[in-house]
């Protein structure tokens, strides 16, 4: 892996799941981590982990929820007053399917608005030191943004909620914005390089019993994925999901990273054809402008981008 000593990188969802094995990986390759997360008592166990395999690991906490986008200014203030560059920004956090329709503090519904709405907000808070670094984002979606679609008339699912949909959406968005991030950067010369990956299917949080998304107890697809995970079938681990956000991190900027494995639900980390839900890049510049209106931040503006 690309040597990262002098470098900083900020990692969300750093605190369990694959996001602990990007952090320790990176921490590894030299670079000091800045892990932002909800639960500092979790963020704190996540370091203690990895200092039990990296004892001289550069890394530490700030804090961030991602649901609420006073919490995530603040974090972008933060970092702005300690002023240093950041060369990696591993957008990784997420919540996924809700049994019932959850709103974030900002009235959004609770996928769209933390999976997209907030890292779309992050970056905009960051754009500055980013530029500073020549930073390289990598934003997290999931094999779920190959199906399902936008739902332009109703984002907020204030209608009808589908978890399942709702979260297809939430990943579609931001793999659009992933993109457009660099094309926009490269229009712009912002300097910044943008890539996403998703990390196939393996067993961590997402689909386990969490109270705070209304979700009492494991459900029956993260048991199933428990199961043939441990037995090498067809899926990965949460150390080999880290992967291909590792891979989207030291590569140029515009492409698509995941599993190489049969059906891409796990194996090595390898360039993936792009879904063709993400390949709009007039879907792209319309969800970019419908972020900026619902999030309040903006972007410089780009005037000679092609489309």
């Amino acid at each position: 892996m690309t040597n990262f000593s002098g470098k900083l990188a900020v990692v969300t969802g750093a605190s369990d799941g694959m996001g602990v094995h990007i952090a320790r990986r990176l921490a590894a390759a030299g670079a000091e981590v800045i892990m932002p997360v909800r639960n500092r008592r979790k963020g704190e166990a996540a370091i203690a982990s990895i200092r039990q395999q990296q004892p001289g690991a550069a890394l530490s906490l700030r804090d961030l929820d991602l649901s609420s986008l006073e919490s995530v200014a603040a974090l972008g203030e933060t970092l702005r007053a300690e002023g240093r560059p950041i060369h990696l920004l591993v957008n990784n956090a997420g919540v996924m399917t809700p049994p019932d329709r959850q709103t974030t503090a900002d009235g959004f519904e609770l996928q769209f608005g933390s999976n997209h709405l907030g890292h779309f907000a992050l970056v905009a808070h960051l754009l500055p030191l980013l530029r500073a670094g020549r930073g390289h984002v990598t934003s997290q979606i999931s094999v779920a943004a190959n199906s399902g679609a936008i739902n332009w008339d109703d984002l907020n699912w204030e209608k009808s909620y589908n978890g399942g949909r709702a979260y297809s959406q939430s990943k579609i968005a931001f793999g659009l914005f992933g993109l457009e991030l660099d094309r926009r950067s490269n229009a712009g010369a912002w300097g910044i390089t943008s890539n996403i990956c998703h990390p196939g299917v393996a067993p961590t949080s997402l689909l386990a019993a969490r109270p705070e998304v209304g979700r009492a107890k494991d459900t029956p697809q993260v048991r199933l994925i428990r199961f043939l995970s441990r037995h090498n079938i067809l899926l990965g681990t949460p150390e080999t999901a880290a992967g291909p956000a590792l891979l989207a991190a030291t590569s140029p900027g515009g492409l698509f990273f995941g599993p190489a494995g049969p059906g891409h639900l796990g194996g090595a980390p390898a360039e993936q054809k792009l879904y063709s839900r993400l390949r709009s890049t007039d879907d792209a510049a319309r969800s970019w402008a419908v972020s900026e209106q619902l999030t309040g931040v903006t972007f410089p503006a780009v005037t000679t981008l092609a489309r």
